[in-house]
């Protein structure tokens, strides 16, 4: 990591942590730390964090080589091969060169937000049955679902760059990563219609767990630990956040190099990820009463996967089409839009 990135990456983090310590500082205010999320609340945090997601979008489109330090052609070429930008670059002036890499640096960014922002819908399905399976108090979701993005952060760092590198020293890793998008989507489109059930006391996460810890046998409010007589345990509330853990591991799998297809760059994915699922939680509270109104949105993020997945093995194929990290984003557009559009047309009959 250059000291430009290193200093980037760094402000990147503060400016997270700043932004979670103010929010849980507003919610630690509330009774026992437990505080049911209105949907006007949910609302303006979704807002929030868009807005903070856009501003990131247009300081990269004016200034997006300030992230790897670029003060010249030879810098400039060398990071556009080493991340495979799909651009041309054959003006020697580095200022009109400069300008084709920021704009497209942005747009890679909010291609893989969108991406991101709409796989973590799928998640979102998940995450109610997950609460509902363990019955949570409603007035609990926010606390878990603070902690469960904060470890989020760092399993995404981990991945990402691990991933990145994967992909720089074999290049193969991007043929497996596509058809494993293309598994994942056609499997998401056959079972897009079945009724996922969780059994808590099954679910190898609890085993696991209950395994090598004492459980305390109810909810202790808004606690994940508990000592009692002198014995330590950790709760139920602890547990479902460790499932959500594993959920969200689990899909990562999946929407990490789906990101991937839109950027090579891990600064990037990494950003764009980050507030994806920083955005997850507030969408959480606004679409929990409605989500099963968007009754195509699993087709359509089955073809969102299977099309990202065909981009990443035919990449060169891609290339010699000139296909453009806009024509990417307006496809990927075109989908979400379709399978939105057509379930408020084609309501699902009761």
């Amino acid at each position: 990591m250059k000291l430009p990135e290193l200093l980037f990456f760094g402000a990147f983090l503060l400016f997270i942590i700043f932004i979670l310590m103010f929010d849980l500082g507003i919610f630690k205010k509330k009774k026992d730390h437990g505080h049911k999320v209105s949907t006007k609340e949910a609302l303006i945090w979704t807002c929030i964090w868009i807005s903070f997601a856009l501003s990131l979008y247009i300081f990269l489109f004016f200034s997006g080589n300030i992230l790897h330090g670029i003060e010249n052609n030879t810098q400039l070429l060398q990071i556009a091969s080493q991340y495979e930008h799909p651009i041309n670059l054959s003006s020697t002036d580095f200022q009109t060169n400069i300008s084709i890499y920021n704009h497209n640096l942005a747009l890679e960014y909010l291609t893989g937000y969108i991406i991101e922002y709409a796989l973590s819908v799928d998640n979102i399905f998940v995450i109610i049955m997950i609460f509902l399976s363990f019955g949570v108090d409603q007035k609990y979701y926010h606390r878990v679902l603070f902690w469960g993005i904060l470890g989020a952060i760092i399993l995404r760092f981990i991945f990402i760059f691990l991933s990145s590198a994967l992909i720089q020293r074999f290049e193969f890793i991007m043929y497996f990563f596509g058809g494993l998008l293309i598994f994942a989507g056609v499997k998401m489109f056959i079972n897009r219609n079945n009724k996922d059930k969780i059994e808590p006391e099954k679910h190898p996460v609890v085993k696991f767990a209950s395994k090598y810890f004492a459980v305390f046998p109810s909810f202790a409010e808004h606690k994940f630990f508990i000592r009692q007589a002198g014995k330590f345990f950790i709760t139920p509330l602890f547990l479902v956040l460790l499932v959500i853990e594993f959920s969200d591991l689990i899909f990562a799998v999946d929407s990490v190099p789906a990101v991937f297809s839109a950027t090579k760059d891990p600064y990037i994915v990494f950003f764009s990820n980050i507030f994806a699922i920083l955005g997850l939680r507030s969408l959480f509270f606004l679409l929990t009463n409605i989500i099963d109104k968007f009754h195509y949105l699993k087709v359509g993020l089955s073809a969102l996967l299977v099309f990202v997945g065909l981009k990443m093995v035919f990449s060169h194929q891609f290339k010699s089409w000139g296909f453009s990290t806009s024509d990417s984003l307006i496809v990927i557009l075109l989908i979400l839009g379709i399978s939105v559009i057509s379930s408020l047309l084609f309501p699902k009959k009761s």
